[in-house]
């Protein structure tokens, strides 16, 4: 089976299985049947990101030990400062629950411990398997066949507030660079370049695509990276890398090395809203199958959405298409 997207050989799929396992073999039955799912299981292309009831089991349900071992299964697929971020975006829901409380808009229990786990098949065996951490925010899918990570998105961070306006945590702001990287990049555009990126002066309510399980593709809509010059390619290239490198080194060098190969040249920036952190923003980069959509319209622009999406390759679609059309096609 030929290396393709981000599929990639390595020893981080041993690493996922015996957290996995470590893991389910601590559950008791009810648990485990709240946590496991076949792999082919309609289930596991649901994907959302605001607060709901999901399935999978919450911290909430888990003993101390476990959520250790939880805990140590997430960190399998992320860079240490990921794993940290995506940490940090659960212990946020306990800065959001007051603003709300004191705005006078409660909705939903922000708590941290309703973050779910699920594993889909049997990890380490010679079937796909694959496991899932979601949550408010937080919303990471893995697939893993034999010794290869066959699929690493959607890989969606969110964080509310952006930036925090107040209390012990004031000015902390979990997914800056994201942001702060793209408006640099707009900022270094001339006129023309720009009058290409910006298709609106409203940036949309969240990003385009929601949680659909098929990522729409947009061929040619935007600035094309062809037009950027050698430092407004660096810029992009320091975009692309923030979200790329949120999975382990190991998964992360095998798409980075393809974009680098490649160039930038096919890539696109659409842009919409204001230019910088003071309104509305949404950007977009697409090229071949990588896309990211990133949005701060919510709660008076401090309210971010970002996503990752592989075009054909979401949840291993791409590579379990192949493997159907070599394999059970007469």
């Amino acid at each position: 089976m030929a290396v393709q997207g981000s599929q990639v050989k390595t020893q981080v799929s041993g690493r996922m299985a015996q957290a996995a396992n470590q893991w389910l073999a601590t559950l008791s039955a009810e648990q485990k049947a709240k946590a496991t799912f076949h792999y082919m299981d309609g289930e596991r292309i649901f994907w959302y990101y605001p607060p709901l009831n999901r399935h999978g089991l919450p911290l909430r349900d888990m003993t101390s030990d476990q959520r250790d071992l939880a805990y140590t299964l997430m960190a399998t697929g992320l860079t240490e400062a990921a794993n940290e971020r995506a940490k940090g975006i659960m212990q946020h829901e306990l800065i959001l629950g007051p603003l709300e409380k004191e705005a006078g808009h409660v909705t939903w229990d922000r708590n941290p411990e309703l973050y779910y786990w699920t594993v889909f098949g049997e990890p380490g065996g010679s079937d796909p398997w694959g496991w899932r951490v979601e949550g408010h925010h937080v919303s990471l899918h893995f697939s893993i066949w034999g010794d290869e990570v066959i699929s690493v998105t959607p890989f969606f961070f969110g964080a509310n507030p952006a930036e925090v306006p107040k209390g012990a945590e004031k000015g902390k702001r979990l997914l800056d660079q994201r942001e702060d990287i793209a408006i640099e990049l707009m900022a270094s555009l001339d006129a023309g370049q720009r009058s290409k990126a910006i298709i609106h002066d409203k940036a949309p309510w969240d990003i385009i695509a929601y949680n659909s399980s098929k990522q729409a593709v947009h061929d040619n809509e935007g600035l094309a990276c062809s037009q950027l010059s050698g430092t407004q390619k660096e810029i992009m290239m320091a975009l692309i890398t923030e979200y790329i490198t949120q999975t382990d080194p190991e998964i992360a060098k095998k798409r980075l090395d393809q974009v680098k190969q490649t160039g930038l040249d096919d890539f696109y920036l659409v842009w919409a809203g204001g230019l910088d952190r003071s309104r509305d923003h949404y950007y977009r980069i697409h090229g071949g199958n990588f896309i990211v959509e990133f949005d701060n319209v919510q709660n008076e622009a401090n309210h971010i959405h970002s996503v990752w999406r592989d075009v054909e390759n979401d949840f291993a679609q791409d590579v379990l298409r192949q493997h159907h059309l070599m394999y059970h096609i007469l």
